[in-house]
């Protein structure tokens, strides 16, 4: 028996919440579940989730400190994102002006990917689950 199912969530805090809430519900096509403003932290607490169920929490802080590295660095690397078709998700992203790496494949799995960007510059990535 496995202690540890999976993930429920993973948590960010963002700079700007109305332009992040804007780009992980209106472009990346996450329902939101609840939005809470806490007004002693003058804080927001976003719950959203896609429909294989994960689910991203954002949170905005006053002044929050910027991302200090690249994502080399200790700690969290980047956040993918399962699509099927690769061209067809990182067409959509071009529509909203949302750049993207060229398109790779992963030397291990042999699986496509590309990573782009959200409104804080963390690193996003697209793989591709089902083309080989």
């Amino acid at each position: 028996m496995s202690l540890i199912l999976g993930f429920h969530h993973i948590a960010l805090i963002v700079s700007d919440y109305q332009k992040s809430k804007h780009f992980y519900v209106d472009i990346l096509g996450a329902r939101i579940l609840n939005e809470t403003f806490r007004a002693e932290r003058k804080s927001y607490k976003l719950d959203l989730a896609f429909s294989d169920g994960s689910q991203i929490e954002l949170f905005s802080f006053p002044n929050p400190p910027c991302r200090a590295t690249q994502p080399e660095a200790c700690g969290l690397r980047h956040l993918a994102f399962r699509v099927d078709n690769l061209e067809s998700a990182v067409n959509y992203l071009k529509g909203f002006c949302i750049d993207c790496e060229p398109i790779r494949k992963d030397e291990l799995t042999q699986k496509r990917f590309t990573f782009f960007r959200d409104p804080d510059n963390l690193p996003l990535e697209l793989y591709e689950e089902h083309k080989a």
